[in-house]
């Protein structure tokens, strides 16, 4: 007998920021899909790859970079 294995989206806000939501989940106010879909570990191993700078857009821009 299987499991049932949820299926997770890549989610971004406007800082910049990642994080994972369950497919078919109403997003939250601020968030939007990246296109990138999958079990937990591929989402966190999407995320892992390519959010190289933690820091939030908006202190990323004060400090001019």
């Amino acid at each position: 007998m299987s499991e049932f294995q949820p299926t997770y989206t890549v989610v971004i806000n406007h800082e910049e920021q990642y994080s994972i939501w369950l497919v078919g989940k109403e997003l939250p106010i601020g968030w939007r899909e990246v296109g990138k879909s999958g079990s937990k570990q591929e989402c966190l191993d999407y995320i892992e790859q390519v959010w190289v700078d933690m820091r939030p857009l908006s202190l990323r821009k004060a400090m001019g970079e």
